[in-house]
């Protein structure tokens, strides 16, 4: 019998699956995480999400969580105008409309993307209290995420 060639994994593992949602809560996309040699395919960590309903609702969460990250990462991009100048030959300061470009067009792709998967946090009318018109908490943090049967505490 042959040996079987060492490559991706395919079989589910609970190290794998903390390991998938620990980067998504960070942030990151499933398509940089299954870049990841060590890890498996993207495909077979969708068919995870469909055929696992544990690891469904801990991939949902992650990603929700990484949502938040990524409201967090467009405070940084704003507020970093380190590449938004450079001393040209002449020793002149300039502006770098191209890193200026990339910085917006970066912070305008986060903030399209977190108000079509969290319009109820991050859309043009976000729920709030309707007793005093703020937000609650948990959707500042990481978004209104509780299931509607859960009772608020």
């Amino acid at each position: 019998m042959a040996k079987r060639k060492p490559g991706r994994p395919v079989q589910f593992t609970s190290v794998i699956a903390s390991a998938i949602c620990t980067r998504l809560a960070a942030g990151e996309t499933l398509r940089a995480i299954c870049r990841d040699r060590s890890l498996p395919a993207e495909e077979v960590v969708r068919g995870w999400v469909i055929d696992r309903p544990a690891f469904a609702a801990a991939f949902k969460r992650a990603r929700e969580i990484g949502y938040a990250t990524l409201a967090d990462q467009i405070l940084e991009i704003a507020d970093d105008a380190s590449a938004d100048s450079y001393v040209d030959d002449k020793g002149k300061p300039r502006a770098d409309a191209e890193a200026i470009q990339r910085s917006r067009l970066r912070i305008e792709t986060r903030k399209w993307l977190l108000m079509k998967v969290l319009p109820r946090v991050w859309g043009d009318k976000p729920d709030t209290d309707a007793a005093n018109g703020t937000f609650p908490l948990e959707a500042l943090v990481i978004g209104s995420f509780k299931p509607k049967s859960e009772p608020d505490k």
